[in-house]
This record gives C-alpha cells, structure tokens and sequence, in this order.
C-alpha cells in the first residue's frame, strides 16, 4: 500500500473517532459526512451487553467512558492477574482500561494509547472523574507506541487493529512491549475472504471497522512473524440479524465477509 494512502487511511480515522469524542452522544456519529457503523437510536449499553459485558461491568466504569466501539470484550479472555502491567492499543474512552485496572489492582498498572488527541483527553477527564490511580493514557499510533521493550504482562485491543493500514507492524509492536511469556488478548473484526475492491476503498467502511479487516490467514501469519506462538483465532460467531438491527445499511452489506475474532498469542519465554 504506498505511503500517502496509508497517511489518508490514518487522517480519516483520527478524524472520525474525534469527532466520536466530541460528540455528547455516544458510539458512531450520525450524518453524511461521517463514517457511521451505528443507526441513530444506538445504545453503547445495549451493543455492548450484546457483545459480553455483564451489568457489572457497565456500572463499574466513569460515566463517557463506554462508547460502544468495540466487537468483543477482550478483558473477559485475558485472564488478568492482580500487580500485572497492561497496554491497551487504541483505547478510546478507556472503557476497557477502566475494567482491566479493577483487575488487576493498585499494584498493578495499565497503559492506554489512542492516536486521537480527542479520545486521549476523554479518557484522562474519565480517569479524573474516577479517581482511577492505576491508569494512564498515552498519545501515539500503535505502529510506534510510546512503551518501553518488555513492559507488557499481556496487550489488549478491542476492534482497534483493523483500522491500521499496517498491521503487520502493529503486531511487532505488541511483541515488542511484552515481557517474555507475555500474552495478546485481542477482539477484533477478521474476514473470512477476501473483501470486495470496493469495499476495501471505502473510507467509510473502513473507519466503521470493516474495510480495513485482515483475513484470518493473513492475521495468523502476521503473528507468526512476529514471533508470536500459541496463536488461537477463535470465531465469535456474529449474530447476523441482531448485527443488522443495530447498524446501517452501508455496515450490513459486510457481514457476509467479516467475523468477530478473539484472537490470542504468546511471547516466547
């Protein structure tokens, strides 16, 4: 992919989740000029009760911090452990940072990085709001992040790296920050084939977390070279006619390429 359509890729999603910080409400935001997963009643709560969070965990986080962007819940498959260090790449409103941090307690420490500055400055009020001690918010892309080699326990995402034009760099990354015998834990939209040119070049779609998807192939290879073992990629198995009552026309049409993932790894000792 040349250089300037990776730069156009990147302006158009920093662009649209700002305009989703920005927003009084939540999830996508309606209208013609942006990239709207969402239908105009969407409900954060209920999408994401949809996708495994328990009424516990809605009513743990800030208020703001929940937007309804994710396609899984990464946290419930991570498996935390108290005084662990945890990175979240593209961690929005910090919703999952703010339930991984009751995990993994005072003694440990978890990292969100967004490449928005919008979403960076939502999820600090969110923090202050909280009084959350144990959680920190970084700006910076996920193909170059702001953490050190070998600081990660395990690295979490939540319908994040599709949106990266390299994905392939992402992955080294996570790599990168975890300590040996670290672990990736992982939701996120894949394909089953490969999509349609057009829906590839929609700029829309792929700032709604479908154009931009990797295959599962692809996925598991990109993984493999960097380093990773132990890889699962497990089929979430979307509701095809609940996904459709949520969303708009434009997202529907994917559905018959994508699948929700969890998708899980391991660095070597």
């Amino acid at each position: 992919m040349q250089l300037a359509k990776k730069e156009k890729i990147k302006r158009t999603v920093r662009e649209t989740y700002g305009k989703i910080a920005r927003s009084e409400a939540k999830g996508c935001v309606p209208g013609p000029d942006t990239s709207c997963c969402s239908t105009p009643d969407f409900e954060p709560g209920k999408v994401s009760s949809f996708l495994g969070y328990s009424a516990e965990d809605l009513g743990s986080v800030p208020e703001g911090a929940n937007l309804g962007l994710g396609c899984g819940n990464p946290v419930a498959i991570a498996s935390l452990r108290e005084g662990e260090v945890v990175v979240d790449l593209g961690s929005g409103g910090g919703f999952d940072c703010f339930l991984a941090a009751g995990q993994v307690g005072d003694t440990g420490r978890v990292i969100g990085v967004d490449m928005t500055p919008d979403m960076i400055s939502k999820a600090r009020s969110n923090a202050g709001k909280a009084g959350t001690g144990n959680v920190e918010f970084r700006l910076g892309e996920i193909e170059h992040l702001p953490v050190a080699d070998n600081t990660a326990d395990i690295v979490i995402s939540n319908c994040v790296i599709n949106l990266s034009p390299d994905k392939e760099i992402v992955y080294r990354e996570a790599f990168r920050v975890l300590k040996p015998g670290g672990r990736l834990s992982i939701s996120d939209i894949v394909t089953t084939k490969t999509l349609p040119e057009e829906i590839q070049e929609d700029l829309a779609l792929v700032s709604a977390c479908v154009g931009g998807a990797a295959t599962i192939d692809d996925t598991e290879k990109a993984l493999k070279d960097a380093g990773f073992v132990d890889i699962r990629i497990s089929d979430k198995s979307i509701d095809k006619e609940a996904v459709s009552d949520l969303t708009n026309a434009g997202f529907a049409q994917t559905l018959d390429y994508v699948i929700s993932a969890t998708i899980e790894a391991v660095k070597p000792e």
